[in-house]
């Protein structure tokens, strides 16, 4: 897959995993895992990028004596995957036009 291609729907797996309730690193890898390959090297990029579009937040709770920091979704992401949505009927257009389908 194109890297710029895959690079994008990451940050959205991301934010869709995020949809639901606030997660953490490894929890959103878990998530996202049976549908895109995803590494932990991969993901805190992703999620410093998000944090710094303000797609996402963070803070830091305590969990067995040491300090995780938990992700959420902003309106400004929620946003970004409804931009997402519709940038896929465009692309369902342009596959049906390259596959000789109707346009």
């Amino acid at each position: 897959m194109d890297a710029q291609l895959k690079k994008g729907l990451l940050d959205v797996c991301v934010l869709a995993a995020l949809r639901k309730e606030e997660s953490y690193g490894y929890k959103i890898i878990s998530d996202i895992a049976p549908y895109i390959e995803i590494s932990e090297s991969t993901l805190y990029p992703i999620l410093k990028r998000l944090e710094g579009s303000g797609a996402v937040t963070t803070h830091s709770r305590e969990y067995n004596g040491r300090l995780r920091k938990y992700y959420q979704i902003t309106d400004k992401g929620l946003e970004r995957i409804v931009e997402f949505i519709e940038d896929l009927k465009e692309f369902e257009r342009i596959y049906q036009f390259i596959i000789g389908g109707k346009q």
